[in-house]
């Protein structure tokens, strides 16, 4: 009898242990599946990434990304947007650029670094701003919609390393808010996450600083080491012209300058 009761314990040992593991490895694969169709569904995908070739794999929340897109910067935001996503544990990037890219520092360089400094903040109009570079000297045209946007336009160009002057010769018309400057659609936190890492490394007063970025419901949370109180509010300002942010917390330490002699 006690040896049939081992026995039995046994077997019953062993079968919760395999429905431990199924249940274990079934919560799993559902998670990676929600990690994977977030990625497809989220505003950066959908928006800044819809035209390059992505493939988002996960396994147990260790994320792989393959295929192919047009820019540098597209990489790093397919990267930033996958690693804010609930559930994910680290981001293999393998990524390749399809074509060449412009050398660094080049007039193509800077062009697309300016583009890039404009796409994501709500207060300038990047699709209504061309954008010609001739020696390290960038010239604006297009539609401003007041003065004051025309002038954070020139602020934010001329914040982007290599950029030697900015002429800016946009027009003002004076409209109302369109559709255009106005998201309707629901940002994602990790979509704001993303979005706001890539605009602190655009610009050349953020761009070395080592900041962490997290984003709850439209809330951003700032922290890492900044060198003074000026660039701390730079922080602040940067990341709260962000399409989709609806504050920011910074709790960024300001550095303690060492003592001279």
């Amino acid at each position: 009898m006690k040896q049939t009761s081992v026995k039995t314990g046994k077997i019953l040992t062993m079968v919760t242990a395999s429905a431990m593991l199924l249940s274990i490895s079934v919560r799993a694969s559902e998670m990676d599946n929600r990690i994977e169709a977030s990625a497809r569904k989220s505003y950066v995908f959908k928006t800044y990434l819809k035209h390059d070739s992505i493939k988002t794999e996960s396994s147990h929340g260790a994320v792989t990304l393959t295929g192919t897109v047009a820019e540098e910067s597209h990489k790093s935001l397919a990267e930033d947007t996958v690693a804010g996503l609930p559930g994910v544990k680290s981001v293999d990037n393998q990524l390749t650029i399809k074509g060449e890219s412009p050398a660094e520092h080049s007039d193509g360089w800077i062009g697309h670094k300016v583009k890039l400094t404009l796409l994501f903040h709500r207060h300038v109009r990047a699709t209504k701003t061309g954008v010609d570079v001739k020696d390290g000297i960038v010239t604006l045209s297009g539609e401003a919609s007041s003065a004051a946007q025309k002038e954070l336009t020139t602020e934010y160009a001329t914040d982007v390393e290599g950029v030697k002057e900015v002429k800016n010769e946009m027009t003002v018309a004076e409209t109302q808010a369109t559709a255009e400057q106005t998201t309707a659609e629901k940002i994602d936190d990790a979509s704001i996450t993303a979005e706001v890492k890539s605009s602190l490394r655009s610009h050349r007063s953020t761009s070395a600083l080592k900041t962490k970025v997290e984003t709850t419901e439209g809330v951003v949370t700032v922290t890492g080491i900044a060198k003074n109180a000026a660039e701390k509010s730079l922080v602040t300002k940067l990341a709260t012209d962000i399409d989709g942010v609806n504050s920011v917390v910074n709790n960024m330490t300001i550095a303690v300058p060492l003592a001279t002699n």
